[in-house]
């Protein structure tokens, strides 16, 4: 017998997955909108941290997107509800069990799954994320690298994203996993606060996330922990800060590289 048949003879008489509860949401500071669906399995409500003016939101420094007077709800997914639909029930029951064999409760390493758009009938092009606590992120990914019934054997890289009004998670660290033995994809989620911006490396699970994360590094100063060689892979070794962020400035930056130097953007051209 199987494991994928040992975990079906196992969740009931129904045939399903055994349940595994939900992360709950975390409260929202300000107006959080209503749910959009009323049914049994939408998602929760989404979770509005902050307002954000312009197109990419840094100050101080002139606007040269033509977007300055931008104004938009800078606004954080919540949590799925069972069932989630599809093959996601089962994936996040099996992650829960393989996670739980190590010592590991899902609920302290997985802090909400997202399903998006989840809706009744499930869409065949919803997607599902996982929003994984940084202390387990290892853990997460090598579980759903190894056990035979996830098998998400391939990462497509690493992406950075700044979420400056997100206090406490302003940086992000997003995993793009596909499994080729399955023909499926998930989407693994880390943040950490930009007083600690420090993640693991994923390297010891996937080896070509080697670059990415110098990349996430390079252009979000996320500092991967246990990376073989963690230094700028785009930018001059000397580059001061992380021009990706969204507190960087857009213009007023002279850009100094092997000996030739090129004024900043809003001294090169006259803006009406």
């Amino acid at each position: 017998m199987t494991d994928k048949d040992e975990r079906a003879a196992t969740s009931g008489a129904s045939g399903s997955p055994a349940a595994v509860t939900s992360p709950g949401t975390v409260a929202a500071p300000g107006t959080v909108p209503e749910a959009t669906s009323p049914v049994e399995g939408a998602a929760a409500a989404p979770e509005v941290v902050g307002v954000r003016r312009g197109m990419f939101g840094p100050e101080g420094s002139g606007d040269t997107s033509g977007y300055g007077g931008l104004v938009r709800p800078v606004v954080m997914a919540g949590a799925a509800t069972r069932p989630y639909g599809g093959w996601f029930d089962e994936a996040v029951d099996v992650l829960a069990e393989v996670l739980g064999e190590a010592g590991v409760t899902f609920d302290d390493a997985v802090e909400r799954v997202v399903v998006s758009p989840q809706t009744d009938p499930p869409s065949e092009h919803a997607e599902l994320t996982l929003f994984v606590a940084r202390a387990h992120l290892v853990a997460v990914c090598r579980a759903l690298r190894d056990d035979q019934d996830l098998r998400f054997e391939l990462s497509l890289g690493v992406s950075g994203v700044h979420y400056p009004e997100d206090v406490g998670r302003e940086l992000h660290a997003v995993y793009h996993l596909t499994s080729v033995t399955h023909g499926r994809r998930v989407r693994v989620e880390v943040a950490c606060p930009d007083a600690d911006p420090h993640v693991p490396s994923t390297t010891s699970v996937y080896p070509t996330n080697d670059w990415h994360e110098r990349e996430t590094w390079d252009f979000f100063g996320i500092v991967f922990d246990g990376h073989p060689g963690l230094a700028r892979i785009e930018m001059p070794d000397d580059w001061p800060g992380h021009p990706q962020r969204k507190d960087y400035p857009l213009g007023g930056i002279p850009v100094e590289y092997k000996g030739a130097t090129v004024p900043p953007p809003d001294t090169r051209r006259q803006y009406s």
